[in-house]
């Protein structure tokens, strides 16, 4: 058993808490905050010690692996004291709004020893396995043509439900940093690293808002396949968000990860189950609609939004019990920031960005966020 703990007290927090508060193998035991009310409250409801120092959560808590829950922007501050400080971290997605954040979390980690992982819950839904088995196997030949469409809404109550959404300072981004970073992620773990990218992204009809509402992106992996991202939450109703994966053979297989309304935790449900939508495996074509049975029965019988992110953070503390890297890296959630800094980066040159991404330091229009809107 180990000691655990959370940095954050915001809706998703109790997600992590009941979840920490389940596993055998945790003991949940401190809660960092930054109000003292608000985080005394969350101790008081899960019995666990409340902080409002990061230091003394360090170094007087006992907490050994801890789950973060801040704002995006945020998860730098703590994260690096934590990990040089040894402590292991299980950060929500996305990883950083930055890749110099993410890189300095990855360095305090090595310096500490520590693991760093992210939550990205959708890799276990079921229809997601299944096409990352399909994938992996080769039952789609060589994967030729990798597609992410998310499609949503987002409307102004949701920004005011919280005071850091929709700023470049608070939120880091719009619906690429924090709605579609899943599917972004999903398209990495399916197609592996980018080569290239041509993309573009604007605020259309969010006006009280900072942060881009659409973007479009054209990308070439290493591996010689192509892609396409299209992603908006400015499509009313919502909600569709579709991975899929076209193989050399013609096959198609794909998930729709996310359907109905959008999923704000302690505010909206996962109203429809996750389903693939495509698969044209040859002679595997007649197990679409017993996939899609089997998994609306399933997802029936579960709390989704509690079941997924359990099964993330127990094998976030089985990594740091058996000494191995968890099930979603650091260095992955890396890779999904620098996806979509790339895009921001493109939108601001006009141009095509080759990969790797280093961190722009010498500039301060945050990669091309607040330069392209000013």
């Amino acid at each position: 058993m180990i000691n655990t703990g959370i940095i954050g007290t915001g809706k998703v927090a109790h997600l992590h808490a009941a979840a920490l508060a389940k596993n055998p193998n945790s003991n949940f035991t401190a809660v960092l905050g930054r109000t003292p009310e608000r985080t005394q409250a969350f101790a008081d409801q899960y019995g666990v010690k409340a902080y409002t120092d990061l230091e003394a959560y360090i170094a007087d808590s006992g907490v050994q692996a801890s789950t973060i829950c801040t704002p995006h922007p945020a998860h730098v501050d703590s994260a690096v004291a934590a990990a040089e400080a040894g402590m292991h971290l299980c950060i929500e997605k996305p990883l950083a709004s930055s890749l110099e954040h993410c890189d300095a979390m990855l360095a305090a980690a090595e310096k500490g020893n520590a693991k760093i992982g992210m939550v990205c819950q959708r890799r276990y839904y079921e229809p997601v396995v299944r096409v990352k088995e399909a994938v992996e196997s080769g039952k789609v030949g060589k994967p030729i043509l990798g597609m992410v469409t998310m499609l949503g809404w987002r409307d102004q109550d949701y920004y005011d439900s919280d005071p850091w959404r929709g700023s470049w300072s608070e939120e880091g981004g719009g619906v690429l940093v924090n709605q579609a970073v899943h599917q972004l992620d999903l398209l990495l773990y399916y197609m592996g690293e980018v080569d290239e990218l041509v993309g573009m992204w604007d605020n259309l009809n969010h006006p009280g808002i900072e942060v881009e509402d659409t973007a479009v992106a054209s990308l070439r992996f290493k591996n010689g396949a192509m892609g396409h991202i299209l992603v908006s939450n400015s499509f009313n109703p919502a909600l569709f968000g579709k991975v899929s994966v076209l193989g050399s053979t013609g096959a198609k297989v794909g998930v729709q990860t996310d359907g109905g309304q959008m999923f704000i935790p302690g505010m909206a449900a996962i109203t429809e189950p996750p389903l693939n939508d495509y698969w044209t495996v040859p002679g595997e074509e007649h197990l679409l609609e017993q996939f899609r049975a089997e998994d609306t029965e399933r997802f029936e019988s579960i709390n989704p939004e509690e079941h997924y992110h359990q099964l993330q953070i127990d094998d976030f503390i089985e990594a740091v019990i058996e000494d191995r890297e968890p099930s979603t890296t650091g260095l992955e959630g890396r890779n999904a920031v620098e996806l979509f800094t790339a895009i921001y980066r493109s939108g601001r040159d006009g141009k095509a960005i080759k990969f790797p991404l280093q961190p722009e330091t010498d500039r301060d229009d945050f990669d091309g966020r607040i330069k392209a809107k000013s």
